[in-house]
C-alpha cells in the first residue's frame, strides 16, 4: 500500500477533490529546507502507514508545488490540511509530537469497537455467529451506549437463545435508534420466544412432570431445548443426569455437544465445563 501521494497541478482535482468525497484525505505542505516540515511529513507518513483505508496521505513539495500551496492559503510551515469533499476540515500547524500527532488523529481514525463492530458484522454475514458473538460482545464492552453495537449484538443473543438478554438489550434502545433494524430485530426476537416454547416441548414438559425420572424424556427435552438456543435448561437437565449416573454416556455425550455449539468466550459454556471438570476430577 502506497504510504503517500505527491500532489501536483495534475492529480489535484482528482485527489483533492474526488478522492475527498470518499475517504478523508489529510494533505502535508513541506519543504527541504524547513526541517520542522519534513520531520512532519515523516511523522505523519508513518502514523498513517496501515490506516489508508480510512485516511489517504497527500503531499504538497511547497518549492516546486508552490501554486498550490497558495490555493490552500498557507502562510507557513509545517502545516497539514484535513480535506472532507474538497473543503478543509481540520488541520496542524507547527511543529507536532508524536503525541499531539496521535490525539489529531484519534478523532478521524476508526476506534477499536468500530473494527471490531465491521468483523461481527462481516462473520454474521457469513453466518459464523459463533465467532461473531466474543468480538461483538469486546465491542459492547468498549462502547455500551452505541445503538449500532447493541443491534448487532442483540442479534447475536436471539440467534444463540439469550432471549433475555437480547430483550433487555433491546429495550435500553432509545426511541431515536429505533430504525429498520431494530424493528426486524423486535420481529426476530417474538418467533424465537414463540419457537422456544414449542407445541412439542410443552407436550415433553407435561409428560415429564407424569414420569420425573424418565431419562430418555429427560433427554429428549433437552435436546429439543438445545434445538431451539434454549442451552441454559439443556444443560441443567443434562448436567444433573451425568451429576447423577457417572455411567451414562448418553447423556453425557448430548451435553459435550451442546458446549461445543456455543460459541467462544460464553458465559454459560465457561460456567458448564467448570462444573463438569469439577465433577470428574
Amino acid at each position: 500500500m502506497m504510504n503517500s501521494i505527491a500532489i501536483t497541478l495534475e492529480n489535484f482535482q482528482q485527489v483533492i477533490i474526488e478522492e475527498s468525497k470518499n475517504q478523508l484525505v489529510l494533505v502535508d505542505f513541506w519543504a527541504q529546507q524547513i526541517p520542522e516540515s519534513t520531520e512532519l511529513r515523516d511523522k505523519l507518513t508513518t502514523a498513517l502507514a496501515n490506516h489508508g483505508d480510512t485516511i489517504l496521505f497527500a503531499t504538497v513539495d511547497c518549492e516546486t508545488q508552490g501554486q498550490i500551496a497558495q490555493q490552500f492559503g498557507i502562510q507557513g510551515l509545517p502545516t497539514a490540511v484535513l480535506v472532507k469533499d474538497g473543503q478543509p476540515l481540520d488541520g496542524l500547524t507547527g511543529p507536532q509530537t508524536d503525541a499531539s500527532i496521535n490525539e489529531f488523529l484519534a478523532k478521524y481514525l476508526p476506534k477499536e469497537q468500530d473494527l471490531l463492530l465491521v468483523q461481527a458484522k462481516d462473520l454474521l454475514a457469513e453466518g459464523n455467529v459463533a465467532e461473531a458473538f466474543p468480538i461483538i460482545s469486546q465491542a459492547y464492552q468498549l462502547d455500551n451506549e452505541r445503538a449500532d453495537i447493541k443491534l448487532v449484538l442483540a442479534n447475536v443473543y436471539i440467534q444463540t437463545g439469550k432471549i433475555t438478554e437480547a430483550e433487555l438489550l433491546l429495550k435500553s434502545i432509545k426511541m431515536i435508534d429505533q430504525d429498520s433494524d431494530y424493528q426486524s430485530l423486535i420481529a426476530k426476537l417474538e418467533l424465537a420466544s414463540q419457537a422456544a416454547d414449542s407445541p412439542e416441548i410443552q407436550a415433553l414438559e407435561q409428560q415429564l412432570l407424569n414420569e420425573p425420572e424418565n431419562v430418555e424424556l429427560q433427554q429428549k427435552l433437552a435436546a429439543q431445548y438445545s434445538q431451539v438456543n434454549r442451552y441454559e435448561d439443556a444443560l441443567a437437565i443434562l448436567f444433573r443426569l451425568v451429576q447423577n449416573n457417572g455411567a451414562d454416556i448418553a447423556s453425557k455425550d448430548l451435553l459435550l455437544d451442546v458446549l461445543k455449539s456455543l460459541p467462544d468466550g460464553d458465559a454459560l459454556a465457561s460456567k458448564y465445563r467448570r462444573k463438569l471438570y469439577t465433577l470428574m476430577y
